[in-house]
């Protein structure tokens, strides 16, 4: 996965963290959560606080 892979970010961060409030969680977090999903290889320096609310706004519409 790479940080444009938002869909599969937020899939696999929902079933990574399934009791957790995507609404809040903060974006160090978020990052450093993604950055420990199986799967995920990508620079952490392409990482923006765009690419952050998008993965969030996934995360958010996948647990609707």
């Amino acid at each position: 996965m790479k940080w444009t892979d938002t869909l599969d970010i937020a899939i696999a961060l929902d079933e990574e963290h399934p009791d957790v409030d995507p609404t809040r969680v903060n974006f160090v977090d978020l990052r450093n959560w993604i950055m420990e999903l199986d799967g995920f290889d990508d620079d952490p320096a392409h990482c923006g606080e765009r690419i952050l609310e998008a993965v969030q706004m996934a995360w958010i519409e996948e647990k609707g």
